[in-house]
């Protein structure tokens, strides 16, 4: 193998102008999902992935999920991408997940250059959406098969890939479409690996074996028919911003321990064991802050930091709809506002549990208001955590690769985001997942100027190369 890996690792090496030109071109398709007005072009980026694979010689079978109705328009969601790569009864066969829509963005949000096309920085940053979450993980797949076939290496597995279209805007019938082909177009994976995630610094690799979920709640308030003049009703009506601003301070405090009663009774404790596996990560509130721009950390201890990114729930307020917020002065009061909260949940909760109790919580603080108004408390999207363990012999694989790749045992981390598919593999599929980042703790995937560096591109593609070679040989079943 170790030949093998040498050659492929020297021609990835050759080829780096190459794979980041392959980049650029992908990122200028303005992929992003939650906009009626690009939905073309989110077709267009799965399009032009199953084209590249059928010119490896891939199998692709295109699924489209169904209709949508968004900005008020129907529209097709974008295609799901099957494919399969080699089909040796005597390799293993590993699934690979990844997705090709985006999140917004516009230059004057702040982008320093245009975020739709990728610009190299002098140092060695590839600036532009998509960099990092999730085109560079995904192209990685493909140009590690290119790079086998272009040296005339055999390729070590048997690759299935399933690449979405709609991550960013809540994966829109995926989940349909992985319970519907578990038993034919997966059957026979012999494990999962997602490259969507992120190392918990800028220098060391990682493996994660444990995501959040997320339950995301709107609370309505309202009250008068329409909107009213402040000075000819204010003091005379109860004002549903006024009781929706209430509500909201109830549900967590300055220092984000959640307020409703019962939401920490179904968190798994915490073992000696999990203690242990805070130790020597590469983390700091140092370089925490400077990423902040600020330090507004709530935690004295790096390690609690951690544990409330990953293994406790937590309460966030997001926004409100209905309400004025442009700039300048408006003397409105708002007859139906909007609040938007999500709690990130752990195991072992419940969503369903969850949106119970907070249900019942904001029906018994609004009662208390005395307030005419109508209240409603709104489930948009309850995802279920994961967890699993980082000894299984996928993440021994994973690991093994790391240290060939960087020289290092990677660190064994949880996200506090979510990625609900892991969950629906798991579950449907029966074999385990693996989560190999290829990006940085500080790309910025979601935010302005997302990148990722051309060291943790390149090298990330001899990662996903060297992890099928190691998965070739370990015994899965151990």
């Amino acid at each position: 193998m170790a030949n093998t890996v040498d050659k492929y690792f020297d021609l990835v090496d050759q080829n780096q102008q190459k794979f980041i030109e392959t980049l650029r071109e992908v990122v200028e398709i303005p992929s992003v999902s939650s906009d009626a007005s690009k939905r073309g072009e989110v077709v267009r980026m799965g399009e032009w992935l199953q084209a590249r694979w059928e010119q490896l010689g891939a199998q692709c079978k295109r699924i489209d999920p169904g209709k949508q109705i968004l900005e008020g328009e129907e529209l097709d969601l974008p295609p799901v991408i099957l494919g399969q790569y080699g089909n040796d009864a005597n390799k293993k066969t590993v699934l690979v997940y990844g997705h090709y829509d985006v999140q917004p963005a516009l230059l004057e949000d702040g982008w320093a250059t245009d975020p739709f096309t990728l610009v190299e920085m002098d140092d060695g940053r590839l600036v532009g959406r998509g960099s990092t979450d999730d085109k560079g993980p995904i192209l990685g797949w493909l140009l590690c098969a290119e790079t086998h076939k272009q040296a005339g290496l055999d390729f070590p597995v048997n690759l299935k890939f399933c690449f979405e279209g709609m991550e960013e805007s809540g994966s829109e019938g995926l989940d349909a479409i992985i319970v519907d082909q578990a038993d034919k177009w997966f059957k026979g994976t012999d494990v999962v690996c997602i490259s969507d995630n992120y190392w918990l610094g800028k220098n060391k690799p990682c493996l994660t074996h444990g995501l959040r979920g997320v339950s995301y709640f709107h609370l309505q308030v309202e009250g008068p028919g329409a909107d009213l003049h402040s000075g000819v009703f204010g003091g005379t009506v109860h004002e549903p911003m006024v009781d929706l601003v209430h509500l909201l301070s109830k549900l967590v405090d300055t220092n984000g321990r959640i307020q409703i009663p019962g939401i920490y009774d179904q968190v798994m404790p915490v073992t000696d064991e999990e203690e242990l596996t805070y130790e020597n990560l590469e983390f700091s509130h140092t370089a925490l802050a400077t990423d902040l721009k600020h330090d507004v950390i709530i935690h004295a201890e790096e390690r609690d930091t951690l544990k409330h990114r990953w293994r406790y729930p937590t309460l966030s307020i997001h926004g409100v709809e209905g309400a004025f917020y442009s700039p300048g002065d408006k003397t409105v009061i708002p007859a139906k506002v909007k609040g938007k909260f999500s709690l990130r949940t752990v195991p072992n909760m419940e969503p369903k549990r969850v949106a119970e109790l907070v249900t019942a919580f904001l029906e018994k603080e609004f009662a208390k208001l005395g307030s005419k108004n109508r209240m409603r408390v709104i489930e948009t999207h309850g995802g279920r955590w994961w967890y699993s363990s980082p000894n299984h012999p996928n993440f021994v694989a994973g690991a093994r690769a790391t240290e060939l790749v960087y020289g290092v045992k990677p660190d064994l981390t949880r996200e506090g985001g979510s990625i609900p598919v892991t969950l629906t593999f798991e579950e449907n599929l029966n074999v385990n997942v693996l989560l190999l980042p290829m990006g940085a703790a500080d790309d910025g995937a979601h935010s302005i100027n997302e990148k990722i560096d051309r060291r943790n591109y390149i090298q990330g593609i001899k990662l996903l190369g060297a992890y099928l070679h190691e998965v070739a040989v370990t015994d899965m079943t151990a």
